[in-house]
This record gives C-alpha cells, sequence and structure tokens, in this order.
C-alpha cells in the first residue's frame, strides 16, 4: 500500500511539473515563446513604395516606375540545405531516381542566370555567414528584370527567392531628358526633377515577413504579417509638351551640328502664363542610360548655366527707360562709333561707323551700345538695378531646378559697379543670366509689363489624393503702355534689322532682338567662343508665345545668324500647333533715324 502512494505521489508530482511547464509555455511565455519561433523562421523584407509618375501636360508619360526583382538567399540554409533533385535513372531509363545536388553546382547554375560566376555566388555566402553564422538574407543581384528573375525561379533552388523592387523606365528615352533627371545606381535620384522634386516622387517603403519551411526555407503561405504599410510617391505633372519637346530638340541639335556648335538651348514659354511648354538642351541625356554622354551634357544649361547676355538685355533697358519716362521710342541720340563718358568709361559698338542720329528704336535696330548707353544713364543705377530685380534677374526662378543658377548682377550698384559697369549692364555685359531667366524678361514685356511666375510643374498628385499647385499671380513690373511701346520697337527690329530675311514667319507680326556674349568660365574669365542669342514673341499684336534661342561657340558661323533659324523654325512650329490666329493689322512704323 505504501509503495502504491509513494508511486502515485510521485506520479502526481511529475504531472504537476508537466503541467507547470506547460503553463509557462503556453501561457506565461506564450508571447515570448512566439516571438522567438517567429524570428528564427521569418525574415523581414523591404516593400518598395512605388516612386511616382512623372507626366507632360497632356498625361503623357515621361517617367514611369516598372516591376524588378532583387534576387536574394539565405546563406545559413544554403550551406546546410541538403537539394535533391529527381532525375532520370542510369539503370532504368524508364524509372527516376533522387539525387543530390552540390552547393557548388547550384552557385554555378544561380550565377550563370544573374551574370556572376559559381564562385562569386558562393562568395557571397561564404561573406555573409562569416559577419552572422546564422544569417538569412543575403543580396545576389538587384533590380534584374522579368525574364531573369523567371529563369532564377525555375532552377527551384529553395533558399534563394525573389523580392519585389520597382524601378524607374523612361519610355520616351531622351525627350525632355535634360529636365527629367535620371536614378543612380542604387535608386536613388541623381539629377533634375527626379531629384528636384523628389519630396513628391518618392515612395515610402514598408517591411513584411513570413515564416518559412525550417526543412527548405519555402516561404509558408498565409503567414505574411505587415510590419509597416508601403505607400507609392505622387503623379509630377509638368507643363511640359512632350511633342513640342521633341520637335524643339530635334531644331537645335540639328541646327547645333550644322553650325559646330559645343551645344544649344530653347525655351518655349507662354506668354500670358509663364508656363514653359519646352525647355530643350542639346547634347541631351537619356536618363534611361545617362553615362552613354559627358557628365556636363546630363543637365539643363537652360538653367544652370549663366552667361552675359548681350544685346538682347537692351530691350530690357528700353523697356526700363520708358517706364520711367525718360524716352519714348521717338527719342533721340548720336550714335559714335565710340563713346568715353565722364567718368572715364570706354562704350564702342561692334563694327565702326559714322556717327548715327537714332531713336529709340534705331539703337535697338543698330544694337548700339554707344546709343544704348546714353538712354541707359537717364536713369540713376540703384533704378535700373531694382527694376533689373523685378525682372526676375539676381535670383533663381519659382522653379527652382537643381543647380539653379540665380545669374549676377555683379552685386550692388552702389558699392560694386565701377565705371565701366555702370554703362557695360545696359547692354547686357558685365552681368549674367540664364536662358529661362531671359525667356522670363520677354514674357513680361509680351504680357503687358506683368510678370508670370516661371512654371515647369503644374503640381502634384500625392497618393493621398490632396495635390500641390504652383503660385500663378503675376506682378506689375513696367506699365503696360511701357510694354507696348517695347514691343513695337521689337517689331521694327525684327523687320528692319539685318536678319529680317532669316527669320520671316508669314502672317506673323513677331517681336525679337538678337545677342551675342560672353560666357564666364567661373574663375574670372571668359569660355572659348561667343554665345549667340535670339529672344522673342509672337504674335506681337496679341502675344502667345515667348521663344529664346541660345548657341554656344557655333564655330562655322559665329554670329546671331546661327540662332535666327532655330528662332524661326520653332515659332513657326508653335504658332502652327497651337493653331494661333495669324496676325490682323500691320506692325506699326516707327522711325529709326532722324
Amino acid at each position: 500500500m505504501r509503495r502504491i502512494l509513494l508511486s502515485a505521489a510521485v506520479l502526481v508530482a511529475l504531472v504537476g511539473v508537466f503541467v507547470v511547464r506547460l503553463v509557462d509555455i503556453q501561457i506565461v511565455r506564450a508571447a515570448e515563446l512566439n516571438e522567438q519561433a517567429q524570428e528564427a523562421r521569418s525574415q523581414p523584407v523591404t516593400v518598395y513604395g512605388a516612386r511616382g509618375d512623372i507626366v507632360d501636360a497632356n498625361g503623357k508619360v515621361l517617367a514611369d516606375s516598372v516591376m524588378r526583382y532583387d534576387i536574394v538567399l539565405s546563406p545559413k540554409q544554403a550551406s546546410k540545405a541538403v537539394v535533391e533533385r529527381e532525375v532520370p535513372d542510369p539503370a532504368d531509363p524508364e524509372k527516376t531516381t533522387d539525387v543530390v545536388v552540390p552547393l557548388p553546382e547550384l552557385a554555378a547554375e544561380l550565377g550563370a542566370v544573374v551574370g556572376l560566376t559559381g564562385d562569386q555566388v558562393q562568395g557571397i555566402i561564404t561573406a555573409e555567414l562569416a559577419e552572422d553564422p546564422n544569417s538569412d538574407y543575403a543580396y545576389v543581384a538587384k533590380l534584374v528584370d522579368t525574364e531573369t528573375y523567371e529563369r532564377v525561379k525555375e532552377l527551384g533552388i529553395p533558399w534563394v527567392y525573389a523580392d519585389e523592387h520597382p524601378s524607374r523606365r523612361y519610355p520616351n528615352g531622351a525627350v525632355a531628358g535634360n529636365l527629367i533627371g535620371f536614378m543612380d545606381s542604387d535608386g536613388n535620384p541623381g539629377a533634375g526633377l527626379e531629384l528636384g522634386e523628389d519630396e513628391c516622387l518618392a515612395g515610402e517603403n514598408g517591411e513584411v515577413s513570413y515564416l518559412h519551411s525550417l526543412q527548405d526555407w519555402v516561404k509558408i503561405p498565409g503567414t505574411e504579417i505587415v510590419h509597416k504599410q508601403a505607400h507609392d510617391g505622387g503623379t509630377l505633372n509638368l507643363t511640359i509638351d512632350t511633342d513640342l519637346q521633341w520637335e524643339v530638340q530635334r531644331i537645335a541639335e540639328a541646327q547645333r551640328q550644322a553650325t559646330g556648335a559645343d551645344w544649344a538651348t530653347v525655351t518655349v514659354m507662354e506668354a500670358k502664363t509663364g508656363r514653359l511648354l519646352a525647355v530643350a538642351d542639346v547634347p541631351t541625356v537619356d536618363p534611361n542610360n545617362p553615362s552613354a554622354i559627358d557628365e556636363d551634357d546630363r543637365g539643363s544649361r537652360s538653367f544652370t548655366a549663366p552667361f552675359e547676355p548681350g544685346s538682347t538685355f537692351k530691350a530690357l533697358t528700353a523697356a526700363s527707360v520708358i517706364n520711367a519716362g525718360l524716352a519714348d521710342p521717338f527719342s533721340k541720340i548720336v550714335a559714335p562709333y565710340r563713346i568715353i563718358f565722364p567718368n572715364g568709361a570706354n562704350v564702342n559698338d561692334s563694327a565702326r561707323h559714322d556717327d548715327q542720329q537714332l531713336t529709340l528704336t534705331g539703337v535697338l535696330i543698330e544694337s548700339s551700345n554707344t546709343g544704348m548707353s546714353q538712354f541707359g544713364e537717364l536713369m540713376s543705377d540703384r533704378a535700373r538695378y531694382d527694376d533689373m530685380l523685378k525682372f526676375g534677374l539676381g535670383s533663381e526662378t519659382e522653379v527652382g531646378f537643381p543647380a539653379e543658377a540665380s545669374g549676377d548682377l555683379h552685386g550692388d550698384p552702389d558699392d560694386d559697379w565701377d565705371n565701366q559697369t555702370k554703362y557695360a549692364t545696359m547692354f547686357g555685359q558685365g552681368l549674367t543670366t540664364t536662358a529661362v531667366q531671359i525667356a522670363s524678361v520677354y514674357q513680361t514685356i509680351a504680357n503687358g509689363g506683368v510678370r508670370m511666375p516661371v512654371t515647369l510643374v503644374d503640381g502634384c498628385e500625392n497618393d493621398d489624393g490632396t495635390e500641390t499647385t504652383p503660385p500663378t499671380q503675376g506682378e506689375q513690373v513696367i506699365s503696360a503702355e511701357a510694354a507696348a511701346e517695347t514691343s513695337q520697337m521689337l517689331e521694327r527690329v525684327y523687320q528692319d534689322a539685318w536678319l529680317s530675311d532669316k527669320w520671316n514667319i508669314p502672317g506673323y507680326r513677331v517681336a525679337a532682338k538678337t545677342g551675342t556674349a560672353q560666357v564666364p568660365d567661373g574663375d574670372g574669365g571668359y569660355l572659348k567662343g561667343y554665345l549667340v542669342s535670339v529672344s522673342g514673341f509672337a504674335p506681337a499684336d496679341d502675344p502667345q508665345f515667348v521663344v529664346s534661342v541660345s548657341i554656344m561657340n557655333p564655330v562655322k558661323m559665329n554670329s546671331s545668324a546661327a540662332s535666327a533659324p532655330v528662332f524661326q523654325e520653332v515659332m513657326s512650329q508653335v504658332l502652327k500647333k497651337y493653331r494661333t490666329v495669324p496676325s490682323g493689322a500691320p506692325a506699326p512704323e516707327l522711325p529709326a533715324t532722324w
């Protein structure tokens, strides 16, 4: 009886121990043990939020995300898992048998698909295990296409799998590539709008984990745990018209090659809104393969390359003087070839000539430095400088393009302008602007003196449905009367200047001005060669579009004759594309001489 009671007591004690242990495992430490089991059999995986699309003014996709795959493996499982395959039995071809495939053979098969050697794949495994003997995650290849992913999948290696990873694609290639920019090899924004508008475009990555079979490390369906939800980036809406952009790039590149120029830019802007319809830089980068072009050609010089605007700037000086009430298109001066002013400044024209009796209109037609200097000195330096600021010079445009240059107005007029700079700034020397800034100056004149914000991005449609839009409020820089009179003088330049037969657009009144300028090298000197340009708008009687052309160092035609045909062809294309109503009455007659 005693033995029975003792045995019963022992049994009760054992049961008690098991019960206590069971309670400890299933109740007291359940959460802790479940977490440990989860960690042993799962691996957190990044779920990428897709980068947002970049679309043109008509919704045409310029950049989007396509699904790519990161090929990964479990080093721990690769080192110890036994992989068997069913193969024909050598002894009986009608039967099959299982064989063990060694790691070197599997590594070689995987490497052949992703572009590595078997030794390199094994090296990845060895290196990861040396750092962490329990490593379950190592990259073999990143951003492979669907075909490669399918070939990896067909190998049937249980410790190799793929994670989805959206990647960037540019379906229109080099069209607007200078504006769009590109992503670097690590998937980070490298240039252009991809960089500047990353806040809109960037997706927010999430994280999930799965349970894996301990036997072959295959993901177990239905075991996904979302630790952080992924969110896609927003859609960036541009003002650019892709078809027009393509055409403008084609025209610019053809002339660049014909004249042997280093590079060229062409800007097309809506006169009444400041919206950029095309911004062409040639040579142009293809964002799908940015390394195929020189690094200097991968950005947008329209925004980032300041230059002395030269004679295109004379329109601004004329507008300022008229706006100040100090002159009008009929005002008269005598323009010699050279003037030495009382302060010692020495100004001359580009070619020798006898004294010319010119009106302000004639000064613009003849592009006389000495004539414009006499009109410009009617204003104080401070007043002219303030007008430059109002026209948007000396600061970045509202676009805020990455690495955009603000231009340089040669410091403060009271403290930094010497005697020569005082006059040089009247005809576009001694200061710098960008091509887009000059287009904005002509937009202001064309729009009745109202400068509109320069706009490249119409807005960002965020993933949550909200939308951001750019400012659209204009500012009256000069009076409508001053703008109209300046426009009329620029019409006479278009009709009567030496290039009148090179840029004629039948049926439309056009206002335009040429320029020849030097480009600073950033070290106090100038680059070799000249930058020749044309800026203008049409129809001059109801301005709709501004076109500004700059060509750097056209060695076969180093004058504005190189840029005028581009202006003519681009403006003609724009007027035709948007079905612009031809002009009615002819341009007003203004005397050039007296």
